[in-house]
């Protein structure tokens, strides 16, 4: 063991040290022991969903197990290689290249083994059910290993092909964030490798600070490594609703109304329908034929919620789903309902991918914009939207759902917007695909600009909102962001992070040089 050790040590040496001379290529992996580095301009190390920017490191790591990222770290921490940066890579799913290391390393988190262990409370036993799985594992795995004992996280992404640690270095939101929160206010416990190279567990009564700066931290403190999801009773079916709607007010009114309703309702989202094909497209996972297929010469919306059916005694779904629609004001004999499995309702994106992949529609640019934004600004925000994207130009969903800010921990380093007296805050995600037959280089930079711009006018106070899964053009620009959090923010990365070694790709702590379409 201390022989393989010292080993792995002079290897990540005579790595680091061939990082940063002129000497640029190895033509085949190094063995490290216990990891495994590739020397060489990876491809698709410099590629994520979004590709928007390429930025290709001089190296890549595939650890089989924590120790190996730690002793990277470690080594670049005590040593003068400090401008060797590091970027944890997951899915791939990032759209700005956040997860991307120009010249640096890029750690492929996906090489250590997922090694799920579920624990199922007992009746008379304090606690909860948990999983512990590996921050490179997705949450399709964890969901397939959980259901088993028929149990199943809390809180989800729409997209289940994406990693543990991915996404709890982000946020983590969908339908059930309204109910009980993102992804990262339902985990229990972390291993994290910080950007020192210290290996540690933490909780909220455990190196709380670290536990904390990491849930939403967008990999500036440290790696996760390991997560301890909560669990709970996974049911049999879910009853699916979509209710229709020309009128903004009325949709999120009745949006608001579900949002009173956790005792009964257990998903809630919604989006814009501003033509057919974004109609069209954002129903091919609904095992239902909608009937509905209007004249486009309006924007119209659409109400998404589920009710869990765990088929026991007492009322079912269906009668559940007719006492909400009964007080809701959707477009006449425009609400539909079907019932589906529990898996398939939560792997749903998983049919619209399969059927994009189909028509080479997938592999495209991602120019997506995410926000928050207050309850009060919404309606500003809607304007604002379709004021810069004609309703006939664009491709793809639209989603547009409230979330409860008490649901959100404030100690995490998630931002929400600048409002606290006001609990409902709403997500919007314009999820716009760049395809080679509607959109040029030109054409996308031109919506690249555009998002900007009504990024910048909504984060105004006017609207007050705050970008999800940002990416800010400068340091500058991320103090804005941050706000009154940005000294919090600071000091963390300099408790954990003090030489700025990890996720490069963000810009935060300093400029970045990319390779951008």
């Amino acid at each position: 063991m201390e022989l393989a050790l010292f080993c792995t040590k002079v290897n990540i040496l005579i790595l680091v040290l061939a990082l940063c001379s002129p000497c640029k290529f190895f033509q085949s992996p190094v063995d490290f022991g216990s990891s495994d580095f590739l020397r060489t301009r990876d491809t698709a190390a410099s590629l994520d969903f979004g590709r928007l920017v390429f930025n290709s490191p001089s190296a890549v790591l595939r650890p089989r197990s924590p120790m190996g990222i730690s002793l990277l770290l470690t080594f670049l921490s005590a040593s003068s290689f400090s401008q060797v940066t590091v970027a944890a890579r997951g899915a791939g799913h990032s759209i700005h290249g956040q997860a991307q290391a120009l010249d640096g390393i890029v750690i492929e988190m996906d090489s250590i083994p997922s090694d799920i262990y579920i624990h199922k409370r007992g009746d008379d036993e304090v606690g909860f059910s948990h999983a512990d799985i590996s921050g490179g594992a997705l949450w399709i795995e964890l969901l397939e290993e959980s259901l088993k004992l028929g149990l199943a996280p809390r809180s989800w992404t729409d997209y289940l092909y994406l990693s543990i640690g991915g996404t709890l270095s982000n946020g983590g939101v969908s339908g059930q964030t309204f109910k009980y929160g993102p992804q990262i206010s339902n985990v229990l416990q972390l291993d994290v490798v910080t950007g020192k190279g210290e290996l540690m567990t933490c909780s909220p009564t455990k190196n709380s600070e670290l536990f904390y700066a990491v849930l939403g931290g967008l990999g500036q403190f440290g790696i996760i490594t390991r997560a301890r999801i909560l669990l709970q009773d996974a049911p049999q079916k879910v009853r699916w609703v979509r209710a229709f709607y020309d009128d903004f007010d009325t949709f999120t009114g009745d949006q608001e109304l579900l949002l009173s309703m956790p005792d009964l309702v257990d998903y809630l989202e919604g989006f814009i329908v501003p033509n057919q094909p974004s109609l069209l497209g954002t129903s091919i996972a609904f095992p239902a034929h909608l009937g509905f297929m209007p004249e486009f010469h309006k924007v119209y919306y659409c109400i998404e919620f589920a009710v869990h059916d765990f088929q026991t005694g007492g009322a079912n779904a269906e009668q559940v789903v007719e006492k909400i629609t009964k007080q809701m004001s959707h477009m006449p004999s425009l609400v539909h309902s079907v019932e589906v499995s529990y898996f398939d309702f939560l792997n749903r994106v998983r049919i619209e991918e399969m059927s994009l992949r189909s028509r080479g529609l997938w592999e495209v640019p991602h120019p997506w914009l995410n926000m928050f934004v207050p309850k009060s600004g919404i309606k500003h925000f809607k304007d604002l939207l379709l004021d810069n994207i004609p309703p006939e130009e664009f491709e793809g969903p639209i989603l547009v759902y409230p979330l409860l800010r008490d649901k959100w921990d404030a100690n995490t380093s998630a931002v929400l917007p600048d409002a606290p007296v006001e609990q409902v805050v709403y997500i919007v995600g314009v999820l716009r695909s760049a395809t080679p037959a509607s959109c040029s280089a030109r054409c996308l930079g031109d919506i690249l600009r555009r998002n900007r711009r009504i990024a910048e006018a909504a984060s105004a106070p006017r609207i007050g909102g705050k970008q999800y899964l940002p990416r800010h053009p400068s340091p500058l620009h991320w103090r804005d962001h941050f706000g009154l959090r940005w000294n919090r923010f600071a000091a963390r990365k300099s408790l954990f992070d003090p030489l700025g070694l990890l996720a490069p790709g963000q810009g935060i702590f300093a400029g970045t040089h990319d390779s951008t379409v």
